[in-house]
């Protein structure tokens, strides 16, 4: 009797720890493991795939078309007779122009042709000479007494070279070694260089309406 009993609790107790073994387990329910940090036991088919051909669609780049080779050009624009022609014309250019930079220089102008008679030797001489020309009838003329040609005889200042060269001649006939010579004066002159794209298109003549201006190649910057 006893060893009936026995084998029964024995025969229970196995039957006990293998249900206990077959569901008690997380890993026969598909839990997670009961032990933090323990990675996840996954099967082969279940992992991303990860051959050649996706390796290689990964490491293609985006295709990436480059811009167009442009060429550009340098220019010079003016000369503008004043600051304010300069800033119009830098204003009406501003949209096509690359770069842009505004400078001023100093330019030689004709302001008329002089007659004179040369320096005579003094100051007494001089005034014995324009005496000798009102004898003649020559007005319009006059002594100078000071600057870098005293004594000097002046006969006219003109805007015409051929008024001048009138008024030589005329002096000339009548005795006197009368001489022409150029007037100039320093004024200001304003440009305006440029970098442009396809310079050769560059139409900056239906913009800039100031007359007496043109444009010519230059050095970058």
């Amino acid at each position: 009797m006893f060893l009936r009993l026995l084998f029964v609790l024995l025969t229970a107790l196995n039957i006990a720890v293998g249900a206990w073994l077959l569901l008690g387990q997380p890993y026969a329910r598909g839990g997670m493991p009961s032990d933090p940090g323990v990675a996840e036991l996954r099967l082969l088919s279940e992992l991303p795939e990860s051959g050649p051909a996706a390796t290689a669609s990964a490491a293609v780049p985006p295709t990436v078309t480059p811009p167009r080779n442009l060429v550009y050009s340098c220019l010079a624009l003016g000369p503008f007779a004043t600051p304010q022609d300069l800033r119009n014309a830098r204003q009406a250019l501003s949209a096509q122009a690359t770069r842009m930079r505004s400078r001023q220089e100093q330019a030689s102008q004709t302001s008329g042709w002089w007659v004179y008679l040369p320096a005579a030797g003094s100051r007494v001489q001089a005034l014995a000479v324009a005496r000798q020309l009102a004898a003649r009838n020559i007005d319009d003329y006059f002594v100078v007494s000071s600057g870098d040609q005293p004594n000097t005889i002046s006969l006219g200042l003109f805007k015409d070279p051929a008024n001048a060269r009138k008024r030589r001649d005329e002096v000339t006939a009548a005795g006197f070694p009368a001489r022409m010579s150029e007037r100039s004066e320093s004024v200001p002159e304003y440009w305006l260089d440029l970098v442009v794209a396809d310079g050769g298109n560059f139409d900056w003549r239906s913009r800039v309406r100031t007359a007496g201006i043109d444009a010519h190649d230059t050095g970058c910057f």
